[in-house]
């Protein structure tokens, strides 16, 4: 494992972040369950998935890696932080982020290399290069911290109490409005929605959220490559809830 700093960020630490590759287990359905844990410096956080305003989304770099068939990211629940008046939704300290790996020929090894690009913050935010590596075993035996960190999922919508979930969507001059609109008990006292796609070459805007009753509507832009008007797969829409009380709600789909 290296992390590399970019030259704009010369001069910092060298020690703001620290990756492994934990090798994790086989599960029953055949898959591997391993995890990328970032340990960061005091007081750096890194970004969630979808980072807040003007925050640096992950990607991912696989090539050089064996017997991967498909790669499933199980995000922990972040949290939502204020940096010089901007919102930030991420991790402090640590992240340790379990990524189920299907291999592609169930009786062959899997090895695995990946290139990542992630963001970390303090008062100042600085794009960073992690390359990790690990030959993955085929033990059983689930592994305790990455247990820990599946057992901090968000809560489904479901279970939250969802009992709908709709969305429209309206042609705009390069794309698309959608309104999503959830039935959906009280998250807590500072709601906010986040809405994503499947897609993530797709561009989508901060979502303006508003409660009225039972029912939390957000509107989000979706802005494509070509800033054109698209077809949109309802399905594959991702709306997470934040409450202000460190709850966080997941629905995925919507209908029309």
């Amino acid at each position: 494992m290296s992390a590399a700093l970019p030259a704009a960020a010369q001069g910092l630490p060298s020690d703001i972040v620290h990756a492994t590759l934990l090798e994790g287990w086989r599960t029953e359905a055949g898959t591997q369950m391993a995890a990328l844990r970032l340990d960061l410096a005091p007081g750096w956080k890194t970004y969630w998935r979808a980072p807040g305003e003007g925050g640096i989304p992950p990607h991912f770099d696989w090539n050089g890696s064996e017997n991967v068939g498909g790669v499933t990211f199980h995000w922990p629940k972040p949290e939502v932080f204020d940096l010089n008046g901007l919102r930030i939704i991420g991790y402090l300290h640590e992240l340790v982020l379990p990524i189920e790996i299907r291999p592609a020929d169930a009786n062959r090894p899997v090895s695995v290399t990946a290139r990542i690009d992630l963001g970390v913050c303090e008062e100042i935010c600085v794009p960073v290069t992690v390359d990790v590596a690990a030959d993955l075993g085929r033990t059983a035996k689930p592994d305790p911290v990455i247990l820990a960190s599946l057992g901090r999922m968000p809560e489904e919508g479901r279970k939250a109490g969802l009992s709908a979930s709709r969305c429209a969507a309206e042609p705009i001059r390069d794309g698309l409005r959608l309104t999503s609109l959830l039935t959906l008990p009280q998250v807590g006292p500072d709601e906010f929605a986040v809405v994503e796609l499947a897609d993530q070459s797709i561009w989508v805007s901060q979502a303006d959220t508003r409660r009225s009753g039972e029912d939390l509507s957000a509107t989000a832009d979706l802005v494509p490559s070509d800033a054109k008007p698209f077809a949109l797969d309802r399905s594959t829409v991702r709306i997470t809830v934040f409450g202000g009380s460190g709850r966080v709600v997941e629905v995925q789909g919507c209908t029309g």
